[in-house]
């Protein structure tokens, strides 16, 4: 078991998962996290916690609770930041650049040698942004690091909303991005229209990914679509699934009705397992045969 709390480096930003040390931190508490540029400025979202099988992890160790010193200087970071991207957009619109930026971080330590801006763009290909730099690096006086990114890191750097209504997984839990195929929206059984199946960045959703174990263990178990099963009512025919229920459609046979049924149950068994739910006790519960099974 290890303890681990989870920090955000920027309001509703993407979770970054640290090893709370020694130190006790409460939700709303703003600690020091280890990154490449230095210690910088984080607020816990998930207090500290025993977690299994992180033992191994390369999780990074927080540095303590930040001083109101710590907190002056995260401030003022955050309001460069700001000067920053309001200056270099104005210079790639004077330059007529086809770039548009997405990030931008200031690096400040307390030393004007030492301070660096990096800058995240996409792009629709290469760009000839040498004059840029120039100018940018004379305005800010400061080093300049400009970084093309893809359109799935653009969508984890912006943030925004997604077809199911909340935060885009890449900008609030997911760690990795891990590559999507047609072949998972396939064995979803979701249309191949890209409009469908695209996300924020246009590119297949991530949730494409992590939710496929989920359809492969359901189509395992489950009666295959157009086989015959048994209920308490008789013979049905599996005409659908419904893998966020785990349940199956069914038409019987003899009347007709189609009706949603657990994997584990036949409608009647369901009906019947309510009902008796309302007087006190219990049936006992049947699973759905196929045709030819043993009982």
């Amino acid at each position: 078991m290890r303890s681990v709390m989870a920090v955000t480096f920027t309001p509703h930003g993407r979770l970054s998962y640290v090893d709370p040390g020694p130190f006790e931190v409460r939700v709303g508490d703003h600690v020091l996290v280890p990154t490449e540029s230095g210690p910088e400025v984080a607020q816990c979202v998930w207090a500290p916690e025993e977690v299994a099988g992180l033992e191994r992890a390369d999780l990074p160790v927080c540095l303590g609770l930040a001083d109101a010193e710590d907190l002056a200087r995260d401030a003022i970071n955050r309001k460069r930041r700001a000067e920053v991207r309001v200056v270099a957009n104005r210079l790639v619109r004077r330059h007529k650049l086809p770039m548009k930026l997405v990030g931008v971080d200031w690096l400040d330590q307390s030393d004007e040698v030492d301070r660096e801006a990096v800058i995240y763009f996409t792009a629709p290909g290469r760009v000839d942004f040498r004059i840029l730099v120039s100018d940018l690096a004379r305005t800010l006086n400061a080093r300049i690091d400009l970084r093309q990114v893809g359109t799935r890191d653009a969508a984890r750097l912006i943030g925004g909303v997604g077809h199911c209504g909340r935060d885009l997984c890449c900008a609030s839990f997911k760690t990795e991005l891990e590559p999507v195929t047609l072949r998972l929206a396939r064995d979803q059984h979701l249309s191949p229209n890209p409009l469908a199946i695209s996300g924020a960045c246009g590119k297949l959703m991530c949730c494409l990914k992590y939710e496929h174990p989920l359809y492969v263990e359901f189509t395992r178990d489950a009666p295959a679509i157009g086989s015959t099963v048994l209920t308490e009512e008789g013979e049905a025919r599996v005409i659908g699934h419904s893998v966020p229920t785990d349940s199956v459609v069914l038409r019987m046979s003899e009347s007709g009705e189609v009706a949603p049924c657990t994997r584990a149950d036949s409608c009647a068994a369901r009906a019947a397992y309510e009902a008796a739910e309302t007087k006190g006790r219990r049936p006992r519960r049947r699973r759905i045969k196929n045709v030819g099974e043993d009982s």
